[in-house]
């Protein structure tokens, strides 16, 4: 068994996946765009991340814009057969850098098609549609009109599956009345937990709930209790904040990026780290200290 297997798996639509999974946005430049620092590094870390077990990607034509996407077929196509590819239509980049909202139906069509080219794919894994009444979290607001867009081209065979990304519960709930959500990405981490009942929800479902920014993103984290119980454990903070999530729900997901293979080896050694309970306890309180 490798190290990876420790982190168990979970159903992705038809697809079993292990739970430690991989996040390429960091494979662009600085700020998601442009082309990385080191193109051939970027290929090294994909593959090494698919050789030592990895099974589901996360990506988005708007990382780069385009760039992410072409990293990723020229290091991995032909993708093996249990490669999930997940990727994000609803937004795209200003000339400036900038995120837009994009939710027009001729929008997501193109940015549909945009994923298609780039992987080169005949179909998508997963397409979680992006909600942008708010580009810095959730906000409400109906999202009747693109997602009926994303459940046609699922019926047109384009699509196979899903899901939600930066939601409300309300917009979970709304969305499940227009077609099945096989998952919903949110920010999540031992300090921001505003997703606590949601993925308890999700739970009871059998639904994926896929954390980003597991040590705070592009403002980490800064705690005493993380990089303590980091030393006692002779583990990294984003080792011990990883093994946090996996504990913490069975139907979490992990997608943690990196362009670095150190930074990767680090990330999956995580799926072996195990939390003693008086940690956990420990843990648990950052959220009220960060509140």
């Amino acid at each position: 068994m490798s190290i990876i297997d420790q982190s168990g798996t979970f159903n992705l639509g038809d697809h079993k996946v292990r739970r430690l999974g991989y996040g390429a946005m960091q494979l662009a430049g600085p700020g998601v765009f442009g082309p990385p620092r080191d193109h051939d590094a970027a290929l090294a870390v994909l593959r090494e991340a698919v050789a030592s077990g990895v099974n589901h990607i996360d990506t988005s034509d708007f990382y780069g814009p385009h760039i992410t996407n072409q990293i990723i077929r020229e290091a991995l196509h032909p993708y093996r057969d249990d490669l999930v590819i997940v990727t994000k239509v609803g937004a795209r980049r200003g000339t400036d850098g900038s995120w837009i909202p994009a939710f027009s139906r001729d929008e997501l069509i193109q940015a549909v098609q945009d994923n298609l080219r780039n992987l080169s794919l005949d179909v998508l894994d997963v397409v979680n549609l992006r909600i942008m009444f708010d580009v810095h979290g959730p906000a409400e607001g109906s999202i009747e009109a693109p997602l009926t867009v994303l459940a046609d081209l699922q019926r047109q065979g384009l699509i196979r599956h899903v899901g939600l990304s930066n939601a409300t519960p309300k917009q979970v709930a709304q969305g499940r009345g227009i077609t099945e959500i096989i998952c919903v990405q949110n920010q999540y981490n031992l300090a921001h937990r505003n997703d606590d009942r949601l993925i308890d929800d999700l739970a009871r479902y059998g639904t994926a709930y896929v954390p980003f920014f597991p040590l705070g993103g592009f403002t980490p984290l800064q705690s005493s209790t993380l990089s303590n119980v980091a030393a006692r454990l002779s583990a990294t903070p984003m080792q011990v904040a990883l093994a946090w999530l996996l504990r913490r729900a069975p139907n979490i997901l992990l997608i943690p990026g990196t362009a670095s293979l150190g930074h990767l080896r680090e990330n999956l050694a995580a799926a072996g780290l195990a939390l003693p309970d008086d940690a956990v306890e420990e843990l648990n309180h950052m959220a009220d200290i960060a509140a």
